[in-house]
């Protein structure tokens, strides 16, 4: 793989598993030090893992990052460990409820939003000036189809997907011209596993929804993401970018 990123110090949040796993693994080819964060040890311990058994550097670190405490530590702990951040990808999510609006708990909805929304404003919150000091940057956080429209019986989840953007956006107007490029990617339904405990039915009707003929790959989503990271990038920013097979587009 082209080394994009040689000499660079990725974070990746969500890392574990889908997309983010993707995204890291794709960093570390193009040569990043990669921070691995997650909520889940184990599964963040084998991306590491992976990501040295191919020759890379990694490491690390737990994070709750609906926790604004968790995420300093994680930005600290980075420049601990590397001395610098010059790359972010906020991917960390959860789904929710499925129910209509009035039915929608306050607690699960508190809860989307924390993990799905407030992370993004904690995470740019502190990798920001990182990488002011490490002289620019580029962050993708990664938004959804549900970004750019509704759905029904996801009130907390379209909520915080439109609100990712709008951070997206605002941080891209104050930033850009201080060499720090913010870019949000929308996602379709992807292979992950998020969707692991739909039953065959339920993945067809999602299947139906995207007139490609089927659901997203990982690592379809992280081509993108290492993209708008990288120098090739150079003059896009603040923008939102879909990977959905044509989902939004009937």
């Amino acid at each position: 793989m082209e080394q994009l990123f040689e000499g660079k110090v990725a974070l990746v949040t969500g890392a574990g598993s889908g997309i983010g796993e993707a995204v890291a693994l794709l960093y570390a080819g193009g040569g990043a030090k990669v921070i691995v964060s997650d909520v889940n040890e184990e599964h963040g311990a084998k991306v590491v893992a992976s990501i040295k058994d191919k020759g890379g550097e990694a490491s690390f670190v737990k994070c709750d990052v609906s926790n604004p405490e968790d995420c300093k530590q994680l930005v600290d702990k980075t420049l601990e460990l590397y001395g610098r951040l010059d790359i972010a990808c906020n991917n960390a999510g959860i789904g929710g409820e499925a129910k209509p609006t009035a039915d929608y708990s306050i607690e699960t909805y508190q809860k989307v939003i924390g993990v799905n929304l407030n992370s993004v404003f904690y995470g740019m919150k502190y990798q920001l000036p990182a990488m002011l000091k490490s002289g620019g940057g580029a962050i993708v956080n990664i938004s959804s189809i549900l970004g750019v429209v509704g759905s029904a019986n996801a009130a907390a989840y379209v909520a915080a997907k439109h609100g990712v953007i709008g951070l997206t956006e605002t941080a891209a107007a104050e930033y850009s011209a201080k060499g720090i490029r913010v870019n949000a990617v929308c996602p379709g339904y992807i292979n992950t596993p998020l969707l692991e405990m739909m039953d065959a039915t339920a993945k067809a009707a999602l299947v139906g929804l995207h007139p490609i003929g089927r659901l997203g790959k990982a690592s379809e989503v992280a081509e993108l993401v290492v993209w708008l990271s990288s120098d090739k990038a150079s003059y896009v920013t603040g923008g939102k970018y879909l990977v959905d097979g044509a989902y939004t587009a009937v």
